[in-house]
């Protein structure tokens, strides 16, 4: 458990009792207990229908440690306690579990973890972002702006509304072949020009009123950056490209998701037990996880990738997964065979299959048809929040309760 503390690799455990699959059992080492840092809300109750979540051995606080895991194994959970891992950035042989209460670093060979909060690392405990920017490790938090980690220094560095960002919120960073910087916030997207992060009047921020609508909605959720070097932002509106200062846009009424009937075939709204309403001090309800009516609107996009062959792949909350050539688009739903028509999480792995991280469940695409991962398969829980892949074929996936590393995806 990382609940607030330590990281735990261990088999799944329902109601004291070994789960009949197969996984891999650890744990840390015990460790004095340390004052932690505040998680920012506190979560509602799991749902009926969702699995219990293993209570903490004794140790689970530390703050560093090594775990033991069996490589040969088929799948390791590494558990968080009652939060969410809402991110994964994989950096070589460390990978970096980005949670609604710190960031952990574990290194894949020596097994050793460390954990990074408030205390010590970025301005925030809830993470929605991990990546890297000018060769740091940088984190979008939860009301705590932008923090660049530094690793050879060691130190962090932060950036936030007196900066120049436009919101304290930050959902994804792009880093653009062309040196400038984008930022997705709550309250629109900041382009740093050259990525001089440090000069304020590189800082330009796009919202809807100053780009007469071109930007379909202020918060923004997801970027990416097209084969022709024009930006796609995926926002709770709509999707939007930018492109030598003109804009476009697309929406459900232009074939974006769903329709309402296939839409309707799943009627239970996707939430995030990490983003209470509460949490989000003043913002609207529903960024990335939160009410039934934002989780139900297929204009409301969580997920963003481009395909090797430039096409545009965009998850929506309700309307499904949906691809565009550039000028038609086409919807996938339960019709087809996605697990749910709620995404949360979009990723391409190194052959070029794309994973679709849902409500009920991943699916990876490949030859226009779905194959689905579930609880049997290895997962830690069925609504997957967070998805990456690695070189050695290996799937990260996140959700409620923590992380499940499947080093040996059931594909054919």
């Amino acid at each position: 458990m990382i609940a607030a503390g330590a990281i735990v690799a261990g088999a799944y455990v329902l109601d004291g009792k070994e789960d009949k699959r197969v996984g891999d059992v650890a744990s840390t080492p015990k460790a004095a207990p340390v004052r932690q840092a505040a998680i920012p809300a506190s979560h509602p109750a799991l749902p009926p229908s969702h699995p219990p979540v293993a209570v903490a051995p004794p140790g689970a606080d530390a703050r560093a440690g090594r775990v033991q895991v069996d490589p040969a194994r088929p799948y390791t959970h590494f558990r968080v306690g009652n939060n969410s891992v809402i991110a994964i950035y994989g950096d070589g042989n460390v990978m970096w579990l980005g949670t609604s209460a710190g960031i952990v670093r574990f290194d894949t060979v020596t097994r050793e973890f460390r954990k990074y909060d408030a205390h010590d690392g970025p301005r925030a405990n809830g993470i929605l972002y991990l990546g890297k920017l000018q060769g740091k490790i940088s984190v979008g938090t939860h009301g705590g702006g932008l923090s660049l980690f530094d690793q050879d220094a060691p130190k962090w560095e932060h950036y936030g509304i007196a900066e120049g960002l436009g919101d304290a919120f930050v959902y994804d960073v792009l880093e653009a072949s062309s040196k400038d910087v984008w930022i997705a916030t709550g309250s629109g997207v900041n382009r740093v020009r050259g990525g001089a992060l440090d000069e304020r009047a590189n800082w330009d921020l796009y919202t809807v009123a100053n780009t007469g609508g071109g930007l379909p909605n202020d918060r923004v959720y997801r970027l990416a950056e097209g084969k022709d070097g024009s930006i796609w932002l995926a926002t709770r509106g709509g999707l939007a490209n930018f492109q030598n200062g003109r804009w476009k846009n697309w929406i459900h009424a232009a074939g974006l998701g769903a329709s309402y009937k296939e839409r309707s075939r799943e009627s239970t709204p996707m939430s995030d037990p990490s983003h209470s309403p509460s949490q989000h001090a003043g913002q609207a309800q529903g960024a990335r996880g939160g009410d039934a009516k934002a989780d139900s609107n297929p204009n409301h996009i969580a997920a963003l990738e481009i395909g090797e062959d430039g096409k545009i792949w965009a998850g929506s909350r309700g309307g499904g997964l949906a691809r565009f050539d550039g000028n038609t688009w086409k919807n996938y739903t339960v019709a087809e065979g996605l697990p749910s028509n709620q995404v949360s999480t979009l990723n391409f792995d190194r052959n070029g299959r794309l994973w679709v991280g849902t409500k009920n469940g991943l699916a990876v695409f490949k030859d226009e048809k779905f194959e689905v991962v579930t609880m049997a398969h290895g997962l830690l829980a069925e609504n997957v929040l967070s998805v990456t892949t690695t070189e050695d074929g290996a799937l990260w996936v996140g959700g409620f309760g923590g992380v499940a590393h499947i080093q040996r995806p059931p594909i054919n």
